[in-house]
């Protein structure tokens, strides 16, 4: 009976002592307060939403338990996008977390999230807004708001591993660096020529055609200035590159130089009488060059379009909402001009 008791007495010991050590070790595992928020926004799939019933997703704060069931609730949701930094900003965030904190779950939810944007490329090489949902313009090739660059520049740290992606299990480095140039491949088919000549790129594609395409009302099929900015920026990221890709990149600053406006200024007043008590009107500047946001893909003109869809040519044109709730002049090209050609062309001898 006494040795019984003694066995029983030992093994208690022996529990006690691994569960002990097992809190120990899971003590030792750091977090990341916004780095957990993510992985409980994350789809089953590898993807997240930008907004949950039309509310954006915010990462800051404490996330109560009913609200935790209800976002995981929806964990099979098809609502994983790229828009608006969705997707890439959680991975970028969750490989820096793990290199912080060293906790294997972060790591595992952005290489999730990797093998959800390889597996959401288009076999002509481009990214949808959205995925799995494609319907309407979701499944558009998207360069609007950065979406596809945002994608491909992660895909590229991943190549070089820099910006934090050495972290990533190696397997990956093949697979991103075929995606990228699957990438590549897409922008320069996409590059509008007009009368022979390569100009920028439009916000949207169609997927199967690879034509200019319209998303919104008010995103018409155009040549877009901001979204070119990027698309060049990403394209002078690639070393040595091939003739074809110098040609895009020396095309489209030719471009934003002929279609610069210089002299002129966007300006708020107040306006009581409109929806938010203010308007935007364009001034006369001398100092300063903007850029439209939207040219006619065969004119250049600038072209600004409200709820209504219909295409003006003025600013003051379309309706208040519209005029003060868009971004339909910018500098976007400013830096790109001034600055990071002038040093690409001398880097690839082109002086």
């Amino acid at each position: 009976m006494m040795r019984r008791t003694r066995i029983f007495s030992n093994l208690l010991i022996v529990f006690a002592f691994y569960f002990s050590s097992a809190a120990s070790v899971s003590a030792q595992v750091k977090t990341d307060p916004i780095a957990e928020n993510m992985l409980i926004y994350q789809r089953s799939y590898g993807g997240w939403p930008k907004a949950i019933h039309e509310k954006k997703v915010v990462y800051e704060g404490v996330l109560t338990d009913a609200q935790k069931k209800e976002v995981l609730s929806g964990i099979n949701d098809e609502d994983g996008t790229f828009d608006n930094k969705a997707t890439s900003r959680e991975i970028r965030y969750l490989v820096k977390a793990y290199k912080e904190t060293q906790n294997p779950a972060y790591l595992k939810a952005a290489e999730k999230g990797i093998d959800y944007i390889l597996k959401a490329q288009y076999p002509n090489g481009g990214w949808p807004q959205y995925f799995p949902r494609k319907n309407l313009y979701r499944g558009q090739i998207t360069y609007n708001d950065n979406a596809m660059i945002n994608l491909l520049n992660v895909l590229q740290d991943i190549v070089e591993k820099t910006n934090d992606f050495e972290v990533v299990d190696a397997r990956f480095t093949s697979k991103a660096a075929e995606a990228v140039n699957n990438g590549v491949k897409c922008i320069l088919k996409t590059q509008i020529k007009t009368k022979g000549k390569l100009t920028a790129w439009a916000a949207q594609y169609d997927q199967n055609t690879l034509t200019p395409a319209k998303a919104r009302a008010f995103e018409p099929a155009s040549l877009s200035s901001a979204e070119s900015v990027a698309i060049v920026q990403f394209l002078m990221r690639m070393p040595n590159p091939s003739n074809e890709v110098k040609d895009a990149i020396t095309g489209a600053v030719v471009w934003f130089d002929l279609v610069k406006i210089a002299g002129y200024n966007t300006k708020d007043i107040e306006a009581p009488a409109m929806t938010k008590g203010k308007d935007r009107i364009v001034v006369k500047d001398d100092a300063s060059t903007i850029w439209a946001r939207f040219y006619e893909l065969e004119t250049f003109k600038p072209i600004f379009i409200g709820r209504d869809a219909v295409v003006r040519y003025a600013l003051a044109d379309i309706d208040d909402e519209r005029r003060m709730g868009y971004a339909w002049y910018g500098t976007w090209p400013a830096k790109l001009l001034q600055k990071d050609f002038p040093k690409w062309k001398k880097a690839n001898g082109l002086n």
